[in-house]
């Protein structure tokens, strides 16, 4: 079985007999073994498990059982999700003397029950508080489309996983900008569904008002196959909300004809965009003839409160290891957290009241629009170490300005999709941005972005 394979085509050759689950695991495993080390993507892989549910997979599918749509497909996920057996790393160094997890994380579930095979867990920034990749704990995840450069984080390792071939689908998790940044520094598809669209039961927290959990793929059928299998309501996520499930997949083929579509015309969106940025924008606009441009209101505001409620809720969550083990932190991680510590009650407050301003006024633009498109980052992959970077002449820390697109759209907790545009000598992402729960919007945009060649998930060369 050839790794760069699809998902829908595992899937397709698994329930026709052409090949078996235990043959594609197989295939997996070899292939991150030899290529792992490279990237330093994994940080377990379950090799053991695998195999055993790739067996129980064909056993039953022998006895005349119908395969599910996943059917033998592998899959891997960030090291927050608990996974049976494993400790719920968080890329720390503290968790690791947690006991291991009981029970998986309901995604992971989900997965399996539609017949995915977890093949291990995944690199990432420490208590997910990162947008580079880079881990002092596990060293840095890789790019794989030169290996000098960032992934992009904190779901670094998911990105780094699919991008270079050693899964089709990973999950990560998106709290400012974690998953698209990995989709758009290594060419992946990425989704951040709606806020509570997805459960996040059993996952290690950051800041549990901006969590989103979701998907990276190779392409956008991959993205909704792993999307519709991991829907549903979840009790257990006090964040999930009780709507019915929507499947996407029968509604790609719809096309895009009669969608209302714009630009992100703000200042915000533009300043500090590098010609690939720029290009890559354009070139979308251009091949959805897209005319308009709509100004969302005082993003750079937005920004702002986010940054002040993320360092706040993810101080709190680690006021105790502060306390008794400081020293086993990532230096710039600790010291962030402690300056989060110190952010005074009405300044959140202030910051939450903004939220709920911005947001109303964003809903306002999808009153007469179906999808906003806009850059993903700034930039393609920087290399890996980098501090720095210029912003309109300024020489300005490289590490919080990563995410200057996509901290205002999850900070009000909009469905996104990042598409990657196949440039060279590094692909870079934009984010197709819809209003919320029409993650079948953003969807099948990028989709028909895909059929059109305009967007795609470039292979490596190794």
């Amino acid at each position: 079985m050839d790794p760069w394979f699809s998902a829908s085509g595992i899937a397709a050759a698994v329930a026709a007999g052409r090949t078996t689950a235990e043959a594609v695991v197989e295939t997996v495993l070899e292939r991150i073994a030899a290529r792992d080390p490279a990237l330093n993507a994994f940080t377990a892989v379950t090799c053991e498990r695998a195999s055993a549910k790739a067996r129980a997979l064909d056993k039953a599918h022998a006895s005349g059982l119908t395969p599910g749509p996943l059917a033998g497909v592998p899959f891997a996920v960030k090291n927050l999700f608990d996974v049976a057996g494993l400790p719920t790393l968080a890329g720390s160094k503290i968790n690791r003397d947690r006991p291991p997890a009981s029970v998986d994380a309901t995604l992971i579930q989900r997965l399996e029950a539609a017949g995915a095979v977890l093949v291990g867990a995944l690199n990432m920034g420490e208590y997910a508080y990162d947008f580079t990749g880079e881990n002092v704990h596990d060293a840095p995840s890789r790019n794989p489309h030169d290996t000098d450069h960032m992934t992009g984080g904190s779901s670094g390792g998911s990105g780094g996983a699919v991008a270079g071939g050693l899964v089709p689908i990973a999950l990560g998790s998106d709290t400012n900008g974690s998953i698209r940044v990995p989709a758009s520094f290594c060419g992946t598809f990425g989704l951040k569904p709606t806020y509570g669209r997805l459960s996040r039961a059993r996952t290690f927290p950051f800041v549990a008002s901006l969590d989103h959990v979701g998907p990276l793929a190779r392409s956008t059928r991959d993205l909704t196959l792993a999307y519709d299998a991991m829907q549903g309501y979840d009790p257990e996520d006090p964040a999930c909300v009780d709507r019915p499930v929507q499947p996407v997949l029968p509604l790609l083929e719809q096309g895009i004809s009669g969608l209302r579509l714009a630009v992100a015309g703000s200042p915000h969106f533009k300043r500090g965009a590098t010609p690939a940025a720029m290009e890559a924008t354009d070139r979308v606009a251009k091949a959805l003839s897209i005319t308009r441009e709509v100004e969302t209101p005082e993003d750079g505001r937005a920004r702002a409160a986010a940054f002040i409620i993320t360092a706040s809720e993810g101080a709190t969550l680690h006021l105790d290891r502060l306390r008794t083990r400081p020293r086993d932190f990532e230096p710039a991680i600790r010291d962030r957290l402690i300056s989060g510590a110190m952010v005074p009650g009405s300044l959140v407050v202030k910051a939450q009241k903004y939220r709920r301003w911005y947001r109303d006024q964003v809903l306002k633009l999808f009153e007469g629009v179906d999808a906003i498109i806009a850059p993903a980052t700034p930039f393609p992959a920087p290399r890996i170490g980098q501090q720095t970077m210029m912003l309109e002449g300024a020489e300005v820390p490289l590490r919080p300005n990563i995410g200057v697109y996509t901290q205002p759209i999850s900070f009000i907790g909009l469905p996104v999709v990042a598409a990657p545009v196949p440039l060279q000598p590094l692909p870079i992402g934009v984010q197709i941005i819809a209003a919320p729960w029409r993650e079948d919007v953003a969807l099948r945009i990028a989709y028909a972005l895909e059929l059109a060649d305009v967007v795609a998930a470039p292979r490596p060369a190794e």
